[in-house]
């Protein structure tokens, strides 16, 4: 029997748009000689059109440029905060269209912030929270059984997560769920109901077939376990930390490229690291340990075996290395894959 594939990540010989928590921005292209044209079009423009633009200097155009990031903004209003360095002052104005401006900062409260390694979510000791017990239905694996697992669960995780976000400042709002039976399109592509869970944009979308029916054993540990790694994709895209990966990929040149297949990893395994934190309070009697075992062992079997063609979640080895750390520490510190070395992210 074949191994499962990795349950977050695209089938065998397709790229991970249908599963990107954003759109997949183009590859980034030389516009050196388009630059100087544009230069040079707007010097000659510039000498025959003084008078031009003096009467009718109400009616200016502006370029806005490609936003690759339109349809990715969130359900909610929050703030953002973009980590940048000034290393020189000129009296020049540049506006940049590579990438789309950040959120207005204008507006109080929890600000999401744009940043990887130095994100503030790892300086702060933050970790899910312990609950008063954990009510699970019975476990069937039809849909409608498995919605109503999750539905209970993610209720679960919620009630851990929502006070930690909130003692590191960052913005909250709960993930939605939506259980797919049949291909559908998405805000961030399209969802096979033969493949495995997506998260986009604040929405866990679950195939129930695929997991009722995949390689590894039903048992209630393998679906709490996998919604807790979608879940781990929620944090980081209501910290800032998807769409700081998304733009790192952008400027490597895509997310095939050596440098966003390295970054693509970091991502998961982090998701990872943050569903093991969800399972440990989980496991202080809330639920039986039982399902919590299953759940840790089930994200073992999952990653980049030899004979996928992307080496974009990391080994089956480094998936159960992430997930039992954030199990262990319970500590958003101890998931910063972004500054781990490269043999603990392979």
């Amino acid at each position: 029997m074949p191994p499962p594939q990795p349950s977050w990540g695209p089938p065998p010989g397709q790229p991970p748009m249908g599963y990107r928590p954003y759109p997949v921005m183009p590859p980034r292209k030389n516009n050196g000689p388009i630059v100087a044209f544009v230069v040079f079009g707007v010097l000659l423009l510039a000498i025959g059109g003084v008078g031009l633009l003096a009467s009718k200097n109400s009616s200016r155009a502006t370029d806005a440029g490609y936003n690759g990031y339109a349809s990715s903004s969130p359900t909610y209003t929050y703030s953002e905060t973009t980590t940048t360095t000034t290393t020189e002052t000129t009296t020049t104005t540049r506006t940049t269209s590579s990438r789309p401006s950040s959120t207005p900062t204008t507006q109080a409260g929890p600000k999401a912030v744009v940043a990887l390694a130095d994100h503030p979510i790892h300086r702060t000791n933050i970790g899910a929270m312990d609950i008063n017990g954990c009510g699970l239905p019975g476990m069937s694996y039809d849909p409608a059984g498995q919605e109503r697992f999750l539905r209970a669960a993610l209720g679960c995780i919620e009630t851990m997560w929502k006070p930690a976000m909130a003692r590191a400042n960052l913005p909250y709002q709960p993930a939605e769920l939506q259980i797919v039976t049949q291909d559908m399109q998405y805000p961030c592509g399209t969802v096979k109901a033969d493949q495995t869970a997506r998260y986009c944009q604040g929405t866990i979308y679950w195939t129930a077939n695929n997991y009722a029916n995949d390689s590894s054993p039903n048992h209630p540990g393998k679906y709490i376990g996998q919604l807790a790694h979608e879940y781990g994709h929620h944090i980081q895209w209501l910290s800032g930390l998807l769409k700081a990966s998304g733009n790192a990929q952008y400027d490597a040149g895509g997310w095939d490229t050596p440098k966003g297949l390295d970054l693509n990893r970091r991502m998961e395994l982090q998701a990872t690291c943050f569903g093991g934190m969800s399972l440990a309070p989980l496991s202080h009697g809330a639920i039986p340990m039982d399902v919590i075992n299953h759940a840790l062992q089930d994200a073992g079997q999952r990653g980049d075996y030899p004979q996928y063609p992307y080496r974009d979640h990391g080994t089956p080895e480094r998936n159960s290395a992430w997930v039992n750390h954030g199990y262990k520490n319970n500590n958003a510190a101890a998931c910063n894959t972004w500054a781990a070395g490269d043999a603990d992210v392979a």
